[in-house]
């Protein structure tokens, strides 16, 4: 029943309109019938009448069809155009054009909010501290589509509408995107803004296509501004640790203090106070170490020596950490596979680089401690000057949501870990000219060291 009744208005004002022309066009002929008629019979004036009478009539549908056509025609033409700004509600007394009248305002309605979500998404984007640049495709051109005002006050570029236009603003940007050939990029680009010092921003780019459209949205970061981002991230994270630590360290000799504090100010101490005292000092005192161990390790992250590089092999130096940790792996039945196929010799810091080993082993050793068949792999490969040594265990792996905290200060998953060993020997490593990478699945976990020949 519904439906009858909201289509019914609408069949009723067709309907309207098919009825007046229908009688204009009735009475036309009819007019030019009993004209006729009367012009057989010699009544040449009463014709005459009736004959313009018909005339009349065929003028007002004339002007009645007209005037339809063009008010139809106008407000199609606003639809197609976009222009909303016309107010035809003094017409809206003629329910013939009740149903335009409903498209024109349904339209006008999705224009607005079109509008005002175009406007949101583009006062996010002037917002966003990095380059953003959308191109569309026209033809066989590219026209721009949106650059943020970012991207145009950082480079000193006005907000150009031609792709030609941006080719002259910035050549080294322009022409890295057209070797591409508009596609899919991620890279580092240097970039000169006003004869000023060159700049390296990391660049990344996807092309999209939607409605029949193709897009491609640029977006640059400065690198300053990256690292500046990364640095601010990892002291809030090591503030976090420190003051975790501290504070569990503080919290109970604090309270502790106030507990002594209210034993000695009796006048006498019976035993059990006594025994208070003991085991408050005690554990005051194993917090304390506690806190002094953890600044120590602290201290040691913070002021790493430089290393004292010479001449050793490197089959030697694993040779010589897999001795160390032999009576650890035998206790757990872990066996080792060493796959070192080649001698080599690496310039490096015997002490420091051996740390490196066994912190990396022992962080496998752990790592298999609840798997029945233990296994530990080392093996080492070279790559355009870069020497590859790889770690290798089938231990549990690395949870997804702890990848990105596993190298930074204190933080570990053992009871009893310092939480340093890793970010040591990422430190050493980067002191050595080389980095520390890992991968790790479900099957096993693998630490890379890659050192720069």
């Amino acid at each position: 029943m519904k439906s009858i009744t909201f289509k019914l208005p609408d069949m009723l004002s067709n309907v309207k309109i098919y009825n007046q022309i229908f009688i204009r066009i009735l009475l036309i002929l009819l007019g030019f019938g009993a004209a006729f008629l009367l012009l057989q019979r010699s009544l040449i004036y009463t014709s005459a009448f009736i004959g313009f009478v018909v005339l009349l009539i065929i003028i007002e549908l004339y002007f009645y069809l007209k005037n339809a056509f063009l008010f139809y025609d106008k407000t199609i033409n606003a639809i197609l155009n976009k222009d909303f700004s016309a107010d035809f509600s003094k017409h809206k007394s003629f329910q013939n054009y009740s149903r335009l009248f409903q498209l024109y305002d349904k339209m006008k309605q999705a224009e607005n909010e079109q509008a005002s979500k175009d406007i949101v998404y583009r006062s996010i984007l002037n917002n966003i501290e990095t380059g953003i640049l959308i191109l569309q495709k026209q033809e066989s051109d590219w026209s721009i589509f949106l650059m943020n005002d970012f991207f145009s006050k950082h480079f000193e570029v006005p907000k150009v509408s031609k792709w030609h236009y941006l080719k002259n603003q910035i050549p080294s940007l322009c022409s890295l995107i057209e070797e591409q050939n508009f596609s899919e990029i991620k890279t580092t680009l240097q970039i000169r803004v006003s004869q000023q010092e060159t700049q390296t921003f990391v660049m990344q780019s996807s092309r999209t296509k939607t409605n029949n459209q193709d897009y491609y949205i640029v977006l640059l970061d400065s690198i300053q501004k990256v690292i500046e981002k990364k640095e601010k991230e990892a002291w809030i994270n090591l503030m976090k640790v420190i003051s975790h630590e501290l504070m569990n360290s503080l919290t109970p000799i604090r309270s502790l203090s106030q507990n002594l504090k209210e034993l000695v100010s009796q006048e006498s101490l019976s035993q059990e106070d006594l025994q208070d005292i003991k085991d408050s000092v005690n554990t005051m005192f194993n917090r304390s170490n506690h806190l002094q161990e953890f600044v120590e390790s602290y201290r040691k992250l913070a002021m790493l020596p430089t290393p004292k590089k010479e001449k050793i092999e490197l089959s030697a130096l694993i040779e010589n950490c897999l001795q160390i940790m032999k009576p650890l792996f035998k206790k757990e039945h872990i066996e080792v596979k060493n796959t070192l196929h080649f001698n080599r010799w690496i310039l490096v810091d015997p002490n420091q680089m051996e740390q490196v080993f066994i912190n990396l082993l022992t962080n496998s050793l752990f790592a298999l401690a609840e798997k029945e068949s233990k296994e530990i792999t080392i093996s080492a490969e070279l790559k355009e000057k870069r020497l590859y040594i790889i770690i290798t265990d089938n231990g549990t792996g690395i949870e997804p949501e702890i990848e990105d905290k596993i190298l930074l200060p204190f933080f570990t998953t053992r009871k009893d870990g310092a939480g340093i060993g890793l970010t040591l020997s990422k430190n050493i490593i980067e002191a050595h000219g080389g980095y520390l990478t890992f991968t790790s699945d479900e099957k096993n976990t693998r630490f890379t060291v890659c050192l720069v020949e």
